[in-house]
């Protein structure tokens, strides 16, 4: 009769909602959050929070706020898919399979800003910029970073100046895709501002 007895041990006490979520993968714990928030916007708002959320990238901006954090940054792509999922009035569930969040260098970009900068009166904010980064949270949506070297305890209007300036530069001509927000971020890789595209 020993075959009858299953699992790790008589007395353990089964698994807690909090160990399963350490255990699985960073878009599958991120996705699910995302859902969360989907299904109370839906919940909250009803269609018309689908189209918010949905067309006019609600959930891509909540996504820079949304908690817990340190889940969500395991990948935002995926919490934006659970939340436009959740918000969705079929409510069908498409977990990622693998990490959606893809980050693109576009040294291009950086120089291109620079150029417009300096012909724009722009220059000395510009120089404060060190790298572009595309962040790519699924196949139409994205949001720009970039990396400067200011500091946390920087000027907030040299800041806001800069960000400024490649908000003001950004064309918006962004083919099938939609950037919706540029982040600011310091050398130490903490945000400083976050500015609609």
């Amino acid at each position: 009769m020993a075959a009858v007895s299953c699992g790790s041990g008589g007395g353990d006490a089964p698994e807690s909602p909090a160990s399963r979520t350490a255990a699985e993968p960073g878009y599958a714990a991120a996705y699910d959050a995302g859902w969360r928030e989907g299904e109370k916007l839906f919940e909250d708002g009803g269609k018309g929070a689908a189209v918010r959320e949905v067309v006019w990238g609600g959930c891509v901006r909540r996504s820079l706020r949304a908690e817990p954090r340190d889940v969500v940054e395991k990948d935002r792509g995926a919490w934006v898919l659970g939340c436009k999922q959740g918000v969705g009035h079929d409510k069908d569930r498409h977990p990622p399979t693998a990490q959606v969040t893809r980050r693109e260098p576009d040294p291009d970009l950086l120089a291109r800003f620079r150029t417009w900068a300096a012909a724009h009166g722009a220059k000395q904010p510009a120089e404060h910029a060190s790298r572009v980064v595309l962040v790519h949270l699924g196949p139409h949506d994205y949001d720009v970073e970039l990396a400067t070297s200011y500091t946390d305890t920087s000027a907030k209007a040299e800041v806001k100046r800069l960000a400024g300036a490649f908000t003001t530069w950004w064309d918006g001509d962004d083919g099938d895709a939609r950037a919706w927000n540029l982040i600011v971020r310091a050398e130490s890789g903490k945000d400083l501002i976050a500015r609609k595209l």
